[in-house]
């Protein structure tokens, strides 16, 4: 009879014990998810590498979701008109600069981190249209863009691409686009497709 008082107890510690730890795993992702929905909410900016914040994002559409963050950009003006000011500068430091240098890219690296993407991560907007990621003439014949993919300007005054943005969507010949350091801060806008000097795809 002892012997079996002392099973039964033996059982029944193991399974408050299970219980207990399983619920432990529990408490602990819900306050993950509830962490992450905090991150999400407070922006907390990918830039500083914190690798909670990267994988929250993971599972939702990843296109959509650096789109998403651009649009909320939207209406940020620089200070003074010399590429300036608290918002313009947070995208130049992801990219490790300081406020007066051109943004454009710095912006579209920002969005890319913001979704939990490391590259492209550079304040030189041709480096963002390396050869490898542009798109072949025939495929944007075909209507390969896709929405987050990057567009470049090319300057004949400079001789290279001197500006980049996102591509929202493509509309038959029209691009409609979420670019900063566009009239001193970000907007959105259509833009012609023969206008565009390059397509780059870093998703894909």
């Amino acid at each position: 009879m002892a012997t079996m008082h002392n099973l039964f107890f033996g059982i029944l510690s193991v399974a408050v014990l299970f219980l207990g730890r399983a619920g432990t795993v529990a408490v602990r992702e819900q306050k993950l998810s509830g962490s992450c929905a905090e991150l999400r909410s407070t922006d907390p900016l990918v830039e500083h590498g914190d690798a909670v914040a990267v994988n929250c994002y993971i599972g939702s559409d990843l296109r959509k979701r650096i789109i998403d963050s651009a649009l909320q950009e939207i209406g940020v003006r620089e200070a003074t008109g010399n590429n300036d000011g608290l918002r313009v500068e947070t995208y130049l430091r992801y990219v490790g600069l300081g406020k007066g240098y051109a943004w454009c890219a710095a912006f579209v690296s920002w969005c890319y981190g913001r979704a939990g993407r490391s590259l492209p991560r550079n304040a030189w907007s041709p480096a963002l249209f390396p050869k490898a990621r542009r798109y072949t003439a025939e495929q944007i014949a075909q209507g390969s863009i896709r929405q987050a993919d990057l567009f470049a300007i090319y300057s004949s005054s400079l001789g290279r691409i001197n500006h980049v943005g996102l591509v929202r969507q493509q509309k038959g010949n029209w691009i409609v686009t979420v670019e900063g350091n566009s009239a001193d801060r970000v907007l959105s806008k259509r833009r012609l497709l023969a206008t565009i000097y390059a397509f780059s795809n870093w998703l894909d």
